[in-house]
């Protein structure tokens, strides 16, 4: 729902139905109690007098609503990039996210350069979309990450305030109870501490959704040492670094409750913001699964299939690449020996967990050689390696906020990636909805195809949702071994 669209009516029908799949599509402010909450709260039904509705939680805080410490608003599922009304918005919105510890203060210039607009332009689309400014949406992110950590870890109020974005205790202190009428160690009251060595989170989605598809195909496509899936518990684990920070990550469903739980090393603590976004992604937790598949329609023979997404983009790319022409097990061969030979070693609680994540600096630096000895046709270590080196010089960025036509083009004029290799990129590195490998043999098997221009003109009628579509298709291949 957009700010332009949203109907009361249909909003307090949602409201009384509790239906999650509306779940983070508005929100509700009740004007007798000035608390705004989820469609899907338990508390008693306020009078529809009494509602206000919002499109998000910037509009419902600006206008004076504190948030709902039962229902919690911060957990609700997002909306993905692509169902904004405003592309650059979404982007923007997203990028906002990432801004975790970096400043205390927005620098509308130097952020509006990042999308190659003017600061003025950035205020009115992001006024127009969100009906707040980029300050008060910034501040409204960083409240209720701060929200969240407060809840949900044991990490002293000081940290919080420093992963949340705020550089000063006293600031965050004087915003949290100005908005909330809440002293930030109020919701701490009642807890009790079980352990400091990890951090624990929350994140809902949207139902359906097919948790153990996401399993199924991650596990085969693991970086050995780095990531490991246990089909049977139903869990994912990697190592993880970020920044200066090094550690762990270990996830598993909570489908009663339609939350995944993430339970992460306490080393992360100053990045936890980049971790629950990049989980996030790639879990493809806020995909509007109903409109997917709505447009979708016979096409969809699994409910609640999503695309897996990335937690890392060029440990991503290194893997597309090394499945360019082999086996999905050859590439995950490679990936590993990869993995072995050019990452660091780390202490993790599962013996899985070995080395972390290949980074773009180590083989940026790399000798040719040393990457072909591991059995890595030439062509293909090259790519490889020029990629870590735009990275590392800032001419390639695979974030999905990034200018994704930019993006395409840079890809392009790498010699040995094709169209197949971008589109698959795109689908997980990037999260790009419409992404759409038209030259796949395997979906052409599942349509009984040959012909690429065919398949181009049957895919038009799944825009903008391409990447499900050829999740389902591969899924029908799956099927049928």
């Amino acid at each position: 729902m957009n700010l332009a669209t949203l109907n009361s009516k249909v909003c307090y029908e949602a409201l009384k139905s509790r239906d999650k799949r509306f779940d983070g599509r508005f929100f509700v402010g009740v004007k007798s109690t000035k608390i705004y909450c989820r469609n899907i709260c338990r508390v008693k039904l306020p009078k529809e007098v009494n509602c206000t509705f919002y499109a998000n939680a910037s509009q419902a805080e600006k206008a004076g609503y504190r948030p709902c410490l039962k229902c919690r608003p911060e957990l609700a599922p997002g909306l993905s990039q692509a169902d904004s009304v405003s592309k650059l918005a979404g982007a923007i919105a997203a990028r906002l996210e990432e801004l975790d510890g970096e400043s205390d203060s927005l620098n509308l210039e130097d952020l509006a350069k990042e999308f190659n607009i003017s600061s003025r332009h950035l205020r009115r689309v992001v006024e127009l979309e969100f009906g707040v400014s980029p300050v008060e949406l910034l501040q409204t992110k960083r409240l209720l990450l701060a929200k969240r950590l407060l809840t949900d870890t044991n990490i002293s109020v000081t940290q919080i305030a420093m992963a949340s974005g705020f550089n000063s205790i006293r600031r965050f202190n004087a915003l949290f109870q100005e908005r909330y009428r809440l002293k930030p160690t109020q919701l701490r009251k009642e807890r009790q501490i079980k352990t400091k060595d990890t951090l624990e989170c929350l994140m809902r989605y949207q139902i359906p959704y097919d948790y153990l598809s996401i399993l199924k195909f991650l596990k085969v496509r693991c970086f050995k040492g780095v990531e490991h899936v246990d089909i049977e518990l139903g869990t994912y684990s990697r190592t993880v670094k970020l920044d200066n920070c090094c550690g762990w990550i270990h996830i598993e469903n909570l489908p009663k409750d339609a939350m995944l739980k993430l339970t992460m090393s306490a080393s992360l603590a100053p990045v936890m913001p980049k971790v629950i976004s990049r989980v996030k992604r790639l879990f493809d937790l806020s995909a509007p699964i109903s409109d997917i598949e709505e447009k979708l329609g016979k096409l969809v023979k699994i409910k609640g299939l999503r695309v897996p997404g990335s937690f890392d983009g060029f440990e991503m790319v290194t893997r597309v690449i090394l499945g360019q022409q082999v086996s999905v097990s050859a590439a995950t061969t490679l990936s590993g020996r990869l993995a072995q030979k050019f990452s660091t070693k780390i202490e993790t609680p599962f013996e899985q967990l070995t080395h972390l994540p290949v980074h773009s600096s180590t083989i940026s630096g790399a000798a040719l050689d040393d990457i072909c000895k591991l059995g890595i046709v030439s062509a293909r270590a090259k790519a490889i390696k020029e990629i870590a080196q735009l990275i590392e010089t800032g001419e390639l960025n695979l974030e999905p906020t990034a200018d994704i036509e930019q993006i395409f083009l840079r890809l392009r004029n790498i010699k040995g990636i094709g169209d197949w290799t971008v589109q698959v990129i795109a689908m997980r590195a990037l999260s790009y909805p419409d992404a759409f490998p038209t030259l796949d043999l395997g979906i052409k098997k599942a349509l009984g195809l040959t012909k690429t221009r065919d398949l181009e003109i049957i895919a038009e009628q799944w825009r903008p949702w391409r990447a499900y579509a050829c999740m389902h298709l591969w899924s029908g291949l799956e099927d049928k071994k």
